[in-house]
């Protein structure tokens, strides 16, 4: 650490009082009448949201699993008037590369707990100990153990900013960058402000607001990039209700959020449903502790208000590049089969230089929780030729 950014260990404290009131909660939690209990038809089954909600009441140990967190190398920052909580590990190798990981939502830096000791100790993993990262995992304003915002403004560009303030206040006057869902946006950022410091930029997910200009001496839009649009858009129009009512008016749906634990439970399981690559089996693949940490985190934060309102602050600051603009940056781009709908490598090589772009075998929107494995190989390989 350095004198120049003040920075303390940092310790979950969950009062037992908090615990048993979620118990309390769940305990007296009131049900809807849906016309079919096993569907997922019309949201989240009713069914499915049972089963979690007693595991949550009766099996999960939340004392324990803070217990398991507060082994993890967690520290609290103060950047530019802003507390950022984050992770912070050292790599094991000849020359380890910095890294910063920015999560999305419903994610935290949970999500990056099984890729982080792949990337730092990759020999410990079959990799080769030159591949190794120093690795920064920042929890967003709001999200996590990062406490709120206490003012308007903080979208994915001002979290950049402090992202950078961050690096360098931790010795990284250069880095890479990565991250999917709003952590593609805040990497994207970081790559467009700070091209000087970022080494080189990789994505699971492209943001969904990023747009070339077409307009000047742009070559016209081509088949395969106006399907994508089409595809976005009836995307939109199927799932899209979550994001429009986070964008427009995030407070009325965080009462229902912030007062019931069943409410923020059935929010978040649904996404994590629809956009992993489960095939219909959430448990299968996300097993209901791992749902159940992230939930939580939510949960005793009492900041979901804080992470819904990050879409409205996005949206009223796009991700909208200008005639000719070019991101610098190397750009490498890791396709998961189950992502949300993607553009096409013309429409992004239109803005990024892109180096690499691959499409993986198997996995979904959170590439690093489902398949951190084959993220952490893609990860390296990027990286590698833009090591010192």
């Amino acid at each position: 650490m350095t004198d120049a950014l003040s920075v303390s260990p940092f310790r979950s404290a969950v009062p037992a009082a908090a615990v048993a009131d979620l118990k309390n909660r769940l305990r007296h939690a009131r049900w809807p009448m849906p016309l079919d209990g096993e569907s997922w038809q019309d949201g989240t089954s009713v069914a499915f949201l049972r089963r979690l909600i007693d595991y949550w009441q009766n099996d999960f140990d939340w004392p324990r699993e803070e217990a398991r967190l507060n082994r993890l190398p967690q520290f609290m920052a103060h950047v530019d008037g802003q507390d950022i909580h984050f992770l912070h590990h050292r790599g094991t190798g000849p020359n380890p590369m910095p890294l910063v990981m920015t999560h999305g939502w419903p994610g935290s830096f949970l999500e990056m707990e099984h890729i982080v000791p792949l990337l730092t100790d990759p020999a410990a993993h079959g990799g080769a100990p030159a591949d190794a990262f120093d690795v920064v995992v920042p929890s967003l304003p709001g999200y996590g153990f990062s406490p709120a915002p206490t003012a308007p403004g903080m979208n994915s560009q001002r979290i950049a900013n402090l992202w950078a303030g961050l690096m360098a206040g931790l010795g990284y006057d250069t880095f890479g960058a990565q991250g999917g869902d709003i952590g593609a946006g805040v990497s994207t950022w970081l790559a467009r402000l700070y091209p000087d410091r970022v080494k080189g930029f990789h994505l699971n997910y492209i943001p969904g607001g990023m747009r070339p200009s077409f307009e000047g001496e742009a070559p016209p839009m081509t088949e395969e990039e106006a399907a994508f649009l089409a595809t976005g858009a009836a995307w939109s129009a199927e799932e899209g209700a979550y994001a429009a009512l986070h964008a427009t008016k995030p407070q009325t749906l965080a009462f229902a959020l912030t007062d019931s634990p069943i409410g923020l439970a059935a929010w978040i399981a649904e996404k994590f449903r629809s956009w992993s690559d489960c095939d219909g089996d959430l448990e299968g693949l996300i097993p209901m502790d791992v749902m159940l940490r992230d939930i939580s985190l939510y949960w005793f934060g009492q900041t979901i208000d804080a992470s819904l309102r990050l879409y409205k602050e996005n949206r009223a600051n796009p991700l909208i590049f200008a005639p000719g603009e070019r991101i610098h940056p190397p750009f490498g781009m890791a396709l998961f089969p189950k992502e949300l709908p993607t553009p096409p490598r013309s429409w992004v090589e239109r803005v990024f230089d892109v180096r690499r772009w691959s499409a993986m075998p198997r996995g979904g929107h959170f590439a690093a929780l489902e398949q951190p494995e084959l993220l952490a190989d893609e990860i390296r390989s990027f990286f590698r030729p833009l090591r010192d």
